[in-house]
């Protein structure tokens, strides 16, 4: 039996103006109510060798120029991929379950998603703040039909060490979230019910801790990856017409409480959502993605994100570059063709403003294949390199749905690196993953060694 307590510690008053369902009166907005959850602890990765192993991928080569390994080989088309990268792992999650791998490709440990409170839809991050790993997993079949998120927690910098899972029920959610952090917090938002945003206190968490849940009425928006060193967690919102930017912060009691801190039109020409997408042999389409992106990085007091679009009638991946006080476009660039589509892209960027663009490529004489761009920090605004392939698909997927997303992030450890996850189609037409790193920290050469000997 799943033992979690959960304590209803009251509601807070809410103020109407604020953050509720893009609301853009000003003014604070409170959690509407508190909970405490209890976690459910492992002293190790696999629960000392409890849980069944899951061993997949490796296989290390050079492919144009890049190292890359095999990640997970699911076998199905909605893989849903992520990575977190950070003292010297690798972590993947998939519907399947998730992975360790070694910054050389090397296989670790792995287990299903049953280890870890069961779940799927992961998102997961490593916090260069706290030195932990952190992903959910968002389970439906539950009995109970509580529809719970798991959050799990590590308790070090270590994946393959003890975890703390924090199973918090969410009853009228209809779909698995997005997951964002900054030094203090960890957020997670998601659709369905009238309270779509829940936030915790990483240092609770980290230290294993039972963990007061803060939610919120309403959507405050796409949690972001704040990278810099800050306590406050910003969230990230698209209309049709504006970018929309919130803040979460305490006030002097300790309480958290969102406020708007812009919302300004984009007056972008590529906006809407991206059509499906053609595929070798078959006429069957697959999905492109969605124009809200999947993960927003905070870096060096900008956001940033990219997401795919309809670009004249064809799926295209845009990427942008946010001023986070005013909400401005600093930079935007566009990867687009007339006779291809671009489909489920992830961003990261590293602490120089160096950016790696990941997503996948398919059309009418080509399988789902996956693919990355990137750009120096001093290349001209809204330049992107030529694009890379990591891969070349091999067989037509059989559903509208794929993927659903892919994983781009920074290495936690020189916070210089960038690596990516995306699928590929086998002869089946179903679900790989390839993981790729981007190197962008300088080799050290004599004159370097000599000066600073």
């Amino acid at each position: 039996m799943r033992i979690v307590k959960t304590i209803f510690t009251g509601f807070f008053v809410l103020v109407v103006v604020g953050c509720i369902n893009a609301q853009l009166a000003p003014g604070k907005t409170y959690p509407t109510r508190t909970e405490k959850i209890y976690p459910l602890r492992k002293n190790s990765f696999n629960n000392n060798n409890e849980c069944s192993e899951r061993r997949q991928g490796g296989n290390a080569r050079t492919v144009n120029g890049y190292k890359v390994f095999d990640g997970a080989q699911d076998g199905y088309r909605q893989v849903d991929p992520q990575i977190a990268v950070g003292k010297n792992y690798i972590l993947q999650g998939t519907n399947n379950g998730l992975l360790v791998y070694d910054k050389n490709g090397n296989y670790k440990s792995g287990v299903s998603q049953k280890c870890f409170n069961d779940g799927i839809d992961p998102k997961m991050f490593y916090d260069v703040h706290n030195d932990i790993y952190v992903f959910d997993l968002w389970w439906y079949y539950d009995a109970q039909k509580e529809k719970p998120v798991n959050i799990s927690v590590s308790e070090t910098g270590n994946p393959l060490g003890a975890w703390n899972t924090y199973p918090i029920s969410l009853k009228d959610a209809v779909d698995g979230g997005g997951i964002g952090f900054s030094r203090q917090w960890i957020a997670y938002s998601f659709p369905g019910g009238k309270e779509n945003t829940l936030l915790m206190r990483t240092a609770d968490a980290k230290a294993g801790r039972p963990v007061t849940v803060y939610h919120f009425a309403g959507s405050l928006g796409h949690p972001v990856f704040t990278q810099d060193a800050i306590n406050e967690l910003y969230f990230f919102e698209i209309t049709g017409n504006d970018f929309i930017i919130r803040k979460v912060q305490e006030d002097a009691s300790g309480n958290p409480y969102c406020e708007i801190v812009s919302a300004k039109p984009h007056n972008l020409k590529y906006i809407n959502y991206p059509p499906p997408s053609p595929q070798k042999g078959t006429d069957q389409k697959v999905s492109s993605g969605d124009r809200n992106p999947k993960n927003l990085v905070l870096q060096n007091g900008h956001i940033w994100f990219s997401h795919a679009v309809n670009c004249e009638n064809r799926s295209a991946v845009q990427w942008h570059q946010i001023n986070i006080t005013t909400g401005a476009i600093v930079q935007t660039g566009i990867i687009k063709s007339q006779t291809s589509n671009y489909i489920q892209t992830t961003i990261a960027v590293n602490k120089k403003n160096d950016v790696l663009v990941g997503f996948q490529e398919v059309h009418a004489g080509m399988y789902i294949s996956p693919r990355m761009a990137y750009r120096k920090w001093n290349d001209p605004d809204g330049y992107l390199s030529d694009i890379i392939s990591l891969g070349e698909g091999k067989g037509a997927t059989d559903g509208m749905s794929w993927g659903d997303y892919s994983g781009s992030v920074i290495d936690g450890d020189n916070l210089s690196d960038l690596w990516t996850v995306q699928s590929i189609t086998n002869e089946k037409g179903k679900g790989e993953t390839i993981i790729a790193k981007v190197p962008f920290t300088k080799k050290r050469g004599f004159w370097w060694w000599l000066f600073n000997w």
